[in-house]
């Protein structure tokens, strides 16, 4: 089928972003600081391979390989029904377009309305935001390779370098006022950083004051509940979610994007396997299509919902650490985390999905 080799191309497409050194530098240790009164500093170095990319370079390259009209702009979907004859998803868009559709991923972020056409239970937030942003220098950085994290009181300021120009920078801010995510100058999420790492030592505020202005976001941090995973439905007939339309979680491990980048190649491979190639072009009835897309999607629900349970798990354990101010409840998350993931607390990075 068509958009079977469309989306191995893609998949081809990452992986050779990824083998591009120019787009991102790979990182050999990661630094973490602990401030206490400015006078206590505690610091941990942990070895571990990390790569950190523009979520843009990955779409642009992406979306570069496409045939010209296979992306449509400005279209926000505001329902979904199934066909009562064919039992395919029909969508509704805003325009008022109505998109008939044989196979359906959502990949359309928390808010998802495949999501909610699931009937998945809604995502919570927790007490806390995040402004991201990067900095780029015209001559190399004095950064190294390797992620940096410091936390001061509520605040948590982490870096990353990207290649040796480029840095990946955020600002986790504890209970945000409402206002605050609601605007979108720029110049006003700028000062909400600066602000925030005030009284972090002066390389932090240096780096947010030469930021690229364009670059900055301030979100709210959503996650889906680790047992509505595990209870929920996933996919029904030729319809099935993907990315943080199912797992949406807090950017506590730093592994959504990379989350979703496994779906893909495990939601290609089970189609791959349920339909040849020509199954589209062929007499076959719309049944036997549905029941083929419908078997590969609950082979990919099947491989995919333990391990982004274990993600879910571990990022709702680590936020509730951060965010809580009871003692009691830190403590039993510390032991929780030590008892299912054995205090490794990178296990989730060597993961293996498999080949496609």
């Amino acid at each position: 089928m068509c958009f079977l080799f469309e989306l191995f191309s893609l998949l081809y497409l990452v992986h050779m972003l990824l083998t591009k050194t120019s787009f991102f530098s790979t990182m050999y240790r990661v630094r973490e600081v602990w401030l206490e009164s400015n006078r206590t500093v505690v610091t941990s170095y942990r070895e571990v391979e990390l790569r950190c990319l523009r979520r843009s370079d990955l779409i642009e390259t992406m979306a570069s390989k496409l045939p010209s009209e296979s992306i449509r702009f400005g279209c926000k979907v505001v329902a979904v029904k199934l066909d009562h004859t064919t039992s395919f998803p029909v969508l509704f868009l805003e325009d008022g377009i109505i998109i008939k559709a044989k196979v359906l991923i959502g990949c359309d972020g928390s808010d998802s309305i495949i999501a909610k056409s699931l009937q998945l239970k809604e995502p919570k937030v927790f007490p806390r935001a995040v402004v991201r942003g990067f900095t780029t220098y015209q001559s190399p950085h004095s950064f190294g390779t390797y992620f940096f994290q410091i936390r001061y009181k509520s605040i948590t300021f982490g870096r990353i370098p990207i290649n040796d120009k480029l840095v990946h920078w955020f600002v986790g801010l504890a209970n945000p006022a409402g206002d605050h995510l609601s605007r979108k100058d720029l110049n006003f999420i700028k000062k909400i950083a600066l602000d925030s790492v005030r009284e972090l030592p002066s390389e932090t505020s240096e780096i947010v004051k030469h930021c690229d202005l364009d670059s900055l976001s301030i979100h709210c941090v959503w996650y889906r509940h680790p047992w509505h995973l595990f209870t929920g439905k996933l996919s029904n007939g030729t319809m099935t979610v993907a990315g943080d339309a199912m797992h949406v979680m807090g950017p506590f491990l730093g592994q959504g994007g990379s989350a979703g980048l496994e779906d893909a190649i495990v939601l290609a491979r089970c189609l791959s396997q349920a339909m040849p190639s020509n199954l589209e072009n062929s007499s076959s009835s719309h049944s036997n299509l549905h029941r083929r897309i419908d078997a590969a999607y609950r082979n990919y629900i099947k491989e995919r919902r333990l391990r982004v349970i274990r993600l879910s798990t571990q990022s709702y354990l680590t936020g509730l650490i951060i965010t809580t101010k009871s003692w009691i409840v830190r403590v039993i998350c510390v032991a929780l985390l030590m008892v299912l993931f054995g205090g490794n607390t990178l296990s989730h990075t060597r993961y293996n999905c498999g080949l496609l």
